[in-house]
């Protein structure tokens, strides 16, 4: 049986570096954010609902307004909780296919990254979950710059979400990313080998497989 691994974070916190250093490891990732993505893209499942839900206005030639309707969803709790009711059911689905999948092949360790893991409540689903973490304070600067917000739209984003420090408090380990990405891929490179120890393989057989 795969063993099903949460990795989660706030956002801007680094966590994204972190799955693409386990999938160089071998796991096999699941990706909320490629699924979702996929949901709403031209002929996803969700964008009738999405335009029926919000209106023409959002989903314009086939083609969903991305900017337009994170704003809405950003500026308006009840917004973005009306968008994850559309859109959160149809990603576990998909993910849940895919954890499926990967048992399938074998895969020893299926990796769920998923920014609003607890949100969802998609850790009943993992035998134990990381968190990707930095400091409130730098995790603002991160994701103004990243995405070129302002001050007041990145702490909506934020705001949006269940806090990082919330985040770190559930997990059942957490790694610091303040380093460099390198630093950070080491340290998660070093909990993979220790969870293959756990589960009786090694390091050697990461290496090879």
């Amino acid at each position: 049986m795969s063993y099903v691994l949460g990795l989660t974070g706030g956002i801007a916190t680094g966590k994204s570096h972190l799955s693409r250093t386990l999938a160089e490891l071998g796991a096999v990732i699941v990706d909320a954010d490629r699924i979702s993505h996929g949901v709403t893209a031209r002929g996803g499942v969700a964008l009738p609902r999405i335009r029926d839900e919000f209106g023409e206005e959002y989903v314009r030639d086939g083609e969903l307004d991305r900017r337009a309707l994170g704003a809405l969803v950003f500026s308006d709790p009840d917004a973005l909780r009306r968008l994850n009711g559309i859109t959160h059911p149809l990603i576990l689905e998909k993910m849940k296919r895919e954890i499926a999948e990967a048992e399938a092949l074998g895969a020893p360790v299926t990796v769920l990254d998923v920014p609003l893991l607890y949100e969802a409540g998609m850790d009943a689903l993992c035998r134990e979950v990381w968190c990707a973490w930095i400091p409130r304070r730098l995790q603002l600067q991160r994701l103004m710059v990243r995405d070129g917000l302002t001050r007041a739209e990145a702490l909506r984003r934020m705001a949006s979400q269940m806090s990082a420090w919330e985040k770190r408090r559930r997990a059942d380990r957490w790694i610091d990313t303040r380093g460099t990405l390198e630093e950070s891929a080491e340290k998660v490179r070093s909990m993979y080998y220790g969870l293959l120890e756990r589960l009786g393989g090694g390091k050697n057989d990461a290496q090879n497989g």
